[in-house]
């Protein structure tokens, strides 16, 4: 399995906007600058992070972007399920083992499907298991100084 540029960057720049959290929204020019990422490329993943409800906009000349939750309520997880749909390493795993419509008529008798489903639970599990507050208390930077303060979680 491999992550996507779409998902990586989705990552980044929501780790961008984690780090500012509770300063209101933050202009794409800045993130882009910050995360060298383009501003062409972040308005298109920005348009389905909002519409997955992980950020929110905000227009005018003080208007950007900003996350929708709180940093320790937004998971590494739902970032690139938001960006890519749901975790699976074999497309059977897409459907039910028995579904009339399943991706494959052997899934439901398959010895090799559980193996391929425990591994997807494994990796859902550890992207289900890292927020954002994570990633800015472990940034080797540490431009998050004082953050926990705002982060409002109680974690």
């Amino acid at each position: 399995m491999k992550i996507s540029t779409k998902s990586r960057y989705s990552v980044t720049a929501l780790y961008e906007l984690a780090l500012h959290y509770g300063e209101g929204a933050l202009p794409l020019k800045t993130i882009s600058q910050h995360q060298g990422i383009s501003e062409n490329y972040l308005e298109q993943l920005m348009g389905s992070l909002r519409k997955a409800g992980l950020v929110k906009s905000v227009r005018g000349a003080q208007g950007g972007y900003m996350l929708a939750k709180p940093p320790c309520a937004v998971t590494i997880g739902a970032i690139i399920t938001a960006m890519e749909g749901p975790i699976a390493l074999v497309d059977c795993l897409l459907g039910e083992a028995d579904a009339e419509n399943a991706y494959c008529e052997r899934a439901g008798a398959c010895v090799t499907r559980g193996v391929w489903a425990k591994v997807c639970e494994s990796i859902s599990r550890v992207l289900d298991n890292i927020t954002l507050k994570d990633l800015c208390e472990n940034s080797s930077t540490d431009p998050a100084a004082g953050w926990e303060a705002k982060v409002g979680c109680g974690q």
